[in-house]
């Protein structure tokens, strides 16, 4: 089965990982083996445990150190979901102090195929560096989906669509 990174960073979106069906049980039932990474502030937000026994994989959220193996399998295709103000405009700048920014970096630079969601307040995405710093990861290859207008939900649906155009066969 192909392998998918679900990458959360710190919103409340995180939290709906096990518990919306369209998350990581949708993706599971699409035919995703999907292993989560999170950021240290994404962490918040998540039951590790529950997570790690729903995918079968350990959390990751701390870098390995050197030597170490590897725990998780490699990717096929990479899902932020959900894409902080924070994370998008240092992955941008090619900050790769966090696992997944080292991990978000060596993947767009390596073209793997990865989506976004943005979740971020109205007034830090009217910030000046916002929408040049999304604009340079659309140019690079990220597809970003966003809600539809006027939903205030975070968008499961359209990202586990988008993620299942990218299964083989």
């Amino acid at each position: 089965m192909p392998v998918l990174y679900l990458i959360a960073c710190g919103a409340p979106p995180a939290a709906e990982l096990l518990s919306h069906p369209e998350a990581v049980p949708g993706l599971q039932a699409d035919g995703w083996t999907v292993c989560v990474l999170c950021s240290p502030n994404g962490e918040r937000f998540l039951d590790t445990a529950a997570v790690s026994i729903a995918t079968g994989y350990p959390v990751r959220v701390e870098q390995r150190l050197p030597g170490e193996p590897d725990v998780l399998p490699s990717p096929d295709a990479i899902l932020v979901a959900p894409a902080t103000f924070n994370t998008l405009n240092k992955w941008a700048l090619g900050i790769s102090d966090t696992l997944v920014l080292g991990i978000l970096n060596e993947n767009l630079g390596a073209g793997l195929p990865i989506a976004a969601t943005i979740w971020a307040k109205d007034e830090l995405q009217k910030h000046p560096a916002f929408d040049a710093h999304a604009q340079l990861l659309f140019e690079s290859g990220v597809r970003f989906i966003q809600p539809d207008e006027d939903v205030q939900q975070f968008p499961w649906r359209q990202l586990r669509l988008a993620m299942a155009e990218l299964l083989p066969g």
